[in-house]
């Protein structure tokens, strides 16, 4: 039997070890080890206390520029219903060219195969500048502890990249389809509308919410609030939820709530928007003789890598190694290279998404390996 490739067999240990957030599961002292033989400095970096707190990984080899950073995350999403599983979720079998389990695709693959290319670089060239790698233990989850406040660290210990490439699945069904130069960012709102009880026979005598909710969700409501720019679609909004407080048949309820989420692009603020609906909610409310309570959350800012020679690199290396032509591309939702886009450029492109978060969630072997082929030109090229 052939002697199972690097990329491989560390993706399968990777794989093996049930990395759950916050649980760390051993992928990180697995990589440690691995990076340490490598002759990378290692530093774990927990964050957060108790049941919160999240271990993260950083490690660099050498100290000159260029420095090229790879950043990925062990945890993984939950398994769902494990029964339902063909192969054990945290086995790494291997069946008919393909290999099995929770992360094969998000991201632990993607993470095996930086680690494969980094070393075969090593093994053959000597490293001009630096390399180094962000590995957190809180992507999947609130990502509170995790790659944002390792850039904090990095910022303060001076190890800002020249450029970072994420290893996100990127690609719908093929190697080299899409990388995501950027992404749009994420506003929701929990929109509370209160009116006066009362009897369905005497609406004259109650003040129903409802309408009023209804008219100031209009412009959330499934609805484009632009038209795009020239790396972004339309900024997007949708109602996600909807709450009554008495669902009885024959009472006016006296509160209702509904919740909505934004998608917007660079041609949109936090502030902007939220001031925008503040102002539509509080014309209607007036007018409508009832009263609204908004409350605002945003996880991320829209960001955008432009042309560069960097990415050039990315496009020309990944149209070298596959044969596809590969589109920028900025859907899609949030990523950690949101926190790495505030210091420096940044890009995603890994493995093929079609079954991340999936039961029997898997990626080819031949990407895997393709996609080390791919990172390794990367770093030759930006090594340089």
């Amino acid at each position: 039997m052939a002697e199972m490739p690097y990329e491989i067999r560390l993706t399968r240990d990777l794989i093996r070890c049930p990395s759950v957030t916050p649980k760390e599961g051993g992928a990180l002292d697995l990589l440690q080890v691995e990076l340490g033989h490598m002759g990378f400095e290692c530093t774990r970096l927990p964050f957060g206390e108790g049941a919160a707190r999240i271990d993260n990984l950083f490690a660099r080899l050498g100290s000159a520029s260029p420095h090229f950073a790879f950043a990925g995350h062990i945890d993984v999403v939950p398994v769902g219903n494990e029964a339902a599983w063909s192969y054990g979720p945290f086995s790494g079998d291997i069946k008919d060219g393909c290999i099995y389990g929770r992360g094969a695709a998000d991201m632990k693959g993607g993470i095996a195969a930086f680690v494969a290319a980094a070393k075969r670089y090593l093994e053959a060239e000597q490293l001009n500048g630096s390399l180094s790698l962000i590995i957190t233990g809180d992507e999947e989850a609130e990502a509170v502890n995790g790659t944002v406040k390792m850039v904090d660290w990095m910022t303060v210990t001076e190890n800002i990249p020249d450029f970072c490439m994420v290893g996100e699945p990127t690609n719908p069904s093929v190697m080299g389809q899409t990388i995501k130069n950027g992404r749009r960012g994420s506003l929701s709102c929990e929109l509370t509308v209160t009116g006066r009880q009362g009897h369905v026979a005497y609406p004259h005598l109650a003040n129903n919410p409802i309408p009023a909710l209804f008219a100031m969700l209009a412009p959330v409501n499934s609805t484009e609030l632009d038209n795009g720019t020239a790396y972004f679609g339309p900024s997007t909004a949708e109602v996600t939820g909807l709450k009554i407080n008495d669902s009885a048949s024959n009472v006016i309820p006296d509160q209702v709530t509904a919740q909505f989420n934004i998608r917007f692009n660079t041609e949109h603020t936090v502030d902007s928007l939220q001031g925008w609906l503040d102002e539509h909610f509080g014309r209607l409310a007036e007018k409508l003789q009832v009263s609204y309570e908004a409350q605002f959350w945003s996880n991320a800012l829209p960001f955008i890598t432009e042309a560069s020679d960097h990415l050039n690199i990315v496009r020309e290396t990944v149209e070298q190694v596959t044969g596809q032509q590969p589109d920028l591309s900025t859907t899609g939702g949030t990523s950690d290279a949101r926190f790495i886009a505030k210091i420096c450029p940044v890009a995603e492109f890994g493995l093929v998404g079609q079954t991340m978060h999936q039961v029997d969630e898997h990626v080819r072997l031949a990407d895997i390996e393709t996609l080390t082929e791919i990172y390794f030109q990367m770093i030759r090229q930006m090594d340089s």
